[in-house]
């Protein structure tokens, strides 16, 4: 038997994210406690549970508890390419044809966060697929991000 302290101490961490529905929404797949965590400013520690119903998401964080929709996550590298039919699901929950500002944030934070000149790259390739929804200010803004780290990388 192991002892509570041991199952502290150990490496295995439980996930945070629930499906509440038989049916998994399409847009399902980017949604991930890193995300939470940033979209929320909180630490992925102060994130209680992440419920996937069938067409929001439910975050129970601490001090935060609110339904978000599943248009709010940016695509991520690890799960399957985006589809054609995801930018549909994103342009019927946006106002505009324009992805949220936090977009913006999540892929500099990523782009920061790179461990590689090729992770950097990969995320760089899969801001160039989502380049039409994201706004010229913020398109540029990322191109400046990534030229940056690109350039501290090969430096280094």
């Amino acid at each position: 038997m192991i002892a509570s302290s041991e199952l502290k101490s150990s490496n295995f961490a439980c996930s945070k994210i629930i499906h509440k529905s038989p049916i998994l929404h399409p847009l399902a797949r980017f949604v991930t406690e890193e995300t939470v965590a940033l979209l929320f400013n909180v630490s992925e520690d102060e994130i209680y549970r992440i419920e996937c119903c069938r067409y929001m998401v439910y975050v129970h964080a601490k001090g935060i508890s609110r339904f978000v929709s599943y248009a709010d996550f940016p695509p991520i590298l690890e799960v399957k390419p985006i589809a054609a039919q995801d930018f549909g699901r994103w342009y019927k929950r946006w106002k505009s044809k324009q992805a949220p500002a936090f977009w913006t944030k999540f892929y500099t934070h990523k782009f920061k966060k790179a461990v590689s000149v090729d992770s950097l790259l990969e995320w760089g390739l899969l801001v160039a697929t989502v380049k039409s929804v994201i706004s010229g200010a913020a398109l540029q803004q990322l191109r400046d991000v990534y030229a940056q780290e690109k350039d501290l990388m090969e430096k280094f």
